[in-house]
């Protein structure tokens, strides 16, 4: 059973209604489910399918290519020597096919593409000369390297240029599919356990298939994370390593803007990384934000129009907080009883909420109104104190809504204090950004809201209930 993925699904059929050849990249961060929903739309019924082999040397890629090329049907064994071989084989192996869509599905493509192979010029001269006289091929492929895909096939300016049809981008689960998943799986954790579970893990479908029905979630965490062979313990090097060549640039990026919940900008990331100025800097930016590992945004009436970039990614920033930090023997049921663990929830909490912008937006009635979404600081001056607000909802109807959020175990109480704390952020903001638009305050909560008087007085209201 696929959970969520619609318009990915509609994409792909509509795909192959097609009477013309057609070239589909799959991509998104690893883990994400890129071949599960590849293989379950097409019900594994392929023309001909093949998975990249890792850290093999060139010959041995094409030995293996070619061994699936004899087991899924081509009636030829003539060696291959180089991938115009390979690939002409393929085409062989298609011409030869009685399927009325010839589905051919290559997954983990960048590891088949070895230094001095040809491969990606190969590739261009299977599609051009040969899949394109044809009207019924569908060419799939998708691999966890996505700085390679961007690279060599986005971005080709040669035989391929122009050439894709359709990028299908697969974004993590939201909570709604993460809880159909975990009632798919029987493994009964109710919502307030879901949430925790999407702070740690986001809504990567793969960790969430390892989380063991009969533990509850404080058990599944110890044993995937904080045990020595925990499935996911080193699972933060292997992202890295396996979407990016040359990984440690990426990882001083996300790990420098790990230490600033807001974001920063390109100065402030090579001031406090210890980075160097240059274009594979803006290369590393880009494809991390295309990978959706972390997002960039314009700051809020910003002069300098200076771009922020934000980490965006939970199970990074779970690694940051509590991983990277871990000591012998610590699990996570002794982390949840210590003062990190509360100033960690209310972070991600927040990072919870980004990553549900668009449902925040239909609950408070403005999902049909152009918005920019940012966050804003003001350090202080002998007129105003310092103050940040996490959340910055600018609409293009002249309202700005400034969305407070507040992390509780409990269903939250505001107070006469928190109140005049609401009050005090939005004076603060329109008396320093001297904005002519409407002001509106947002209650975000994770458990709920006890109303009172001092709640009643907030015009809008979120829950993350909401969020499912």
């Amino acid at each position: 059973m696929i959970i969520g993925r619609k318009q990915e699904i509609s994409t792909i059929k509509e795909v192959c209604e097609r009477d013309e050849s057609q070239f589909v990249v799959v991509y998104g961060r690893r883990r994400v489910g890129k071949t599960y929903l590849v293989r379950e739309v097409f019900n594994n019924k392929f023309t001909f399918q093949y998975s990249g082999v890792a850290n093999v040397s060139n010959s041995t890629q094409l030995s293996e290519f070619h061994r699936a090329l004899i087991n899924q049907g081509l009636k030829t064994n003539e060696p291959v020597k180089d991938w115009f071989d390979a690939f002409y084989q393929l085409f062989q192996l298609i011409e030869q096919s009685k399927d009325k869509k010839k589905i051919v599905f290559i997954d983990e493509m960048p590891w088949m593409d070895a230094r001095n192979s040809n491969f990606v010029t190969a590739l261009e001269n299977f599609w051009n000369a040969y899949a394109t006289r044809r009207k019924d091929v569908v060419l799939v492929v998708c691999g966890s390297a996505t700085s390679w895909i961007i690279k060599k096939v986005f971005r080709n300016i040669g035989g391929l240029y122009g050439r894709v049809n359709r990028r299908i981008y697969l974004r993590p689960f939201t909570l709604k599919e993460c809880e159909e998943y975990a009632l798919s799986r029987k493994l009964h954790l109710n919502r307030e356990e879901i949430m925790e579970a999407y702070m740690i893990l986001g809504g990567v479908a793969y960790y969430w298939s390892l989380l063991n029905p009969s533990k509850s979630l404080t058990q599944n965490i110890d044993s995937l994370i904080f045990s020595q062979e925990g499935e996911l313990r080193h699972e933060f090097s292997i992202i890295y390593e396996s979407m990016f060549s040359s990984p440690e640039s990426y990882i001083n990026v996300v790990k420098t803007l790990g230490g600033k919940k807001a974001g920063m900008t390109r100065e402030e990331i090579i001031k406090r990384g210890k980075l160097v100025d240059n274009g594979r800097l803006s290369t590393v930016l880009e494809e991390l934000d295309s990978c959706g590992l972390i997002r960039k945004y314009m700051p809020l009436l910003n002069k300098n129009k200076d771009t922020i970039y934000q980490l965006i990614d939970n199970f990074t920033l779970f690694h940051f907080h509590f991983i990277s930090k871990m000591t012998e023997g610590e699990n996570w049921s002794q982390l949840q009883q210590k003062p990190a663990y509360n100033t960690w929830c209310g972070l991600a909490f927040e990072r919870l909420c980004l990553l549900h912008i668009e449902i925040i937006k239909e609950v408070i009635g403005i999902n049909k109104i152009s918005c920019g979404v940012y966050s804003w600081t003001w350090k202080g001056d002998d007129e105003y104190p310092g103050c940040q607000i996490d959340l910055v909802i600018d609409r293009s109807d002249n309202v700005i809504n400034l969305c407070e959020i507040k992390y509780s175990k409990k269903p939250f109480v505001v107070s006469k204090k928190t109140d005049m704390e609401i009050r005090t952020k939005a004076s603060i903001f329109e008396g320093k950004t001297k904005t002519r638009k409407a002001v509106r305050s947002v209650l975000i909560t994770a458990n709920g809201l006890v109303r009172n008087p001092y709640s009643d007085g907030i015009p809008d209201k979120v829950d993350a209930n909401d969020f499912f």
